[in-house]
């Protein structure tokens, strides 16, 4: 069987646009995706080099093998419906490594129709490090060998104000962009570096900040052979991910007729990418509807019995409950329009009941005390905030998660929780196991009033929310008496 190249993809050679530190799978099935179908579209003619940050692995002679040509497949479902696109990505043009030759690598720096710079180096991947040397190459910081990647263009064309970048990097921290910029003018203070260096990157380049949504389920490795078959060659890069994608772009500066990505999306899919000068009600709106609502339902559908979220999606109950927080109790909070909302959470549910992502619901579980306060809390407060009620569903969460955690069980810093006959791990900081282990087994209504009052945990006493201490008790009762199942049904069955 043949290998994937140029030939058979009969690629177009268009000019360096894009610099990309990354060159993971995420990267590969959601921006290059996006920047292939711009080239196809007329819209934004250019191609991509991408840079390894990371000196191990054997990543660029799999490129080099396939001329940096691989196949994307989309999998999921697309309004209710099964949906399968697949796409030859023709847009990287080259990869280089600053461990395998530095020159080359920041040649890339000197190349005059260079544009835009990519990164995905993980969240620990935008930090300073004032240990950092200037002469040093190789073993520094992603902001540290950007600062001397724009430090190269700025003297390779004498600070020419049109020659700045524009960065666009999809870390998944808050403010990234924001965050990298800081960074790199730490280092060139540290670095003494020069005003009219600092004044270039301030005012010549652009700093967005970024928020990303996609899942990305990578290399199929048991599914491999058999789509080389259906493709009629073989791919080592091949890449999937669901249909679903956001991209929404921060930037003081307008940059959406130099990268036109909002263009070249199919709506069908639900990709969208949206330029604005605040993320911040987008990333509300995900953290509410989208992991909000993972956290709310995953902890009482694996105690009643489910394993996965699609075959939670499955079950009558659990979908409708998942349905009914998310447009009765968490909707009414946020502040995008409600068909944006709405729009978005049509798309969750698709997510959800993807067959071809086995989200595993004890993964989702980790962390959960945490994760409750960050993604349920803030509707939850609102919602009381609003209606002078609690929002029985998410009120019920609470009651779920004090169950899974229930247990006195502590080995080698996991609790051991019960599932009839199962047992299965709880993972979380130390101190909310110790809080579970010593309280759990403590009559119901002492152990409600001791954990929605502590502040630890949710930044504020609970228990001083009306009537919310009474109903945790009421519905962990439920819970321990008769088991989720049984639970579930008598308050929304």
């Amino acid at each position: 069987m043949t290998d994937l190249n140029k030939t058979l993809t009969n690629a177009k050679d268009r000019p360096v646009r894009v610099a990309q530190f990354g060159e993971g799978n995420f990267l590969r099935a959601f921006v290059d995706y996006m920047v292939d179908i711009a080239n196809e579209k007329g819209l934004f003619d250019g191609s991509i080099v991408l840079i390894r940050p990371i000196p191990f692995g054997d990543m660029d002679a799999m490129f080099q093998a396939q001329d940096c040509q691989y196949t994307l497949q989309l999998r999921g479902r697309v309004e209710g419906e099964p949906y399968v696109e697949t796409r030859q990505i023709t847009s990287v043009k080259d990869i280089v490594s600053p461990f395998r030759d530095y020159e080359e690598y920041i040649n890339v720096a000197k190349i005059d129709t260079l544009r835009f710079v990519v990164s995905n180096t993980t969240e620990a991947g935008i930090v300073f490090n004032e240990n950092d040397s200037f002469e040093e190459k190789l073993n520094i910081t992603f902001p540290a060998k950007l600062t001397q990647f724009l430090l190269t263009r700025y003297e390779t064309f004498h600070g020419d104000p049109d020659k700045g970048l524009v960065m666009l990097p999809v870390e998944l921290i808050d403010d990234n962009g924001i965050e990298l910029k800081k960074c790199v003018l730490k280092y060139i203070d540290l670095w003494h570096l020069s005003d009219d260096f600092r004044n270039w990157v301030e005012n010549a380049c652009i700093f967005t900040s970024t928020l990303v949504d996609r899942i990305v389920t990578g290399y199929p490795r048991n599914d491999a052979e058999t789509i080389w078959n259906e493709l009629g060659y073989r791919d080592n890069l091949l890449d999937t991910a669901e249909p679903f994608a956001l991209w929404v772009i921060e930037s003081e500066k307008d940059i959406s007729k130099e990268w036109p990505m909002d263009q070249a999306l199919s709506d069908k899919t639900g990709m969208n990418v949206i330029f604005t000068d605040n993320q911040k009600p987008y990333k509300q709106r995900k953290v509410r509807i989208l992991n909000g609502a993972h956290t709310s339902f995953v902890l009482a559908s694996y105690l009643k019995g489910n394993d996965y979220v699609n075959q939670s999606m499955q079950d009558p109950i659990m979908k409708e409950f998942m349905l009914k927080t998310i447009h009765e109790e968490v909707i009414p909070t946020l502040s995008l329009p409600k068909a944006d909302l709405e729009e978005f959470a049509d798309a969750v549910v698709d997510r959800f009941n993807n067959p071809f992502i086995q989200h595993a619901l004890l993964a989702i579980a980790l962390n959960s005390v945490s994760k409750w306060k960050a993604r349920c809390l803030p509707s939850f407060l609102g919602y009381v905030e609003k209606t002078g009620t609690l929002p029985q569903r998410l009120t019920f969460s609470i009651a779920s998660l004090m169950a899974f955690y229930s247990s006195d069980q502590l080995v080698d810093g996991v609790l051991k929780g019960t599932r009839g006959s199962d047992t299965y791990d709880i993972k979380d900081d130390a101190a909310v196991l110790e809080f579970f282990q010593e309280n759990s087994k403590k009559p119901t209504a002492e152990f409600v009033h001791a954990y929605l009052s502590s502040e630890s945990f949710h930044g504020q006493d609970l228990t001083a929310i009306d009537g919310l201490e009474q109903q945790v008790t009421t519905y962990l009762d439920a819970i321990r008496t008769n088991g989720m199942e049984a639970a579930l049904n008598q308050y929304f069955g």
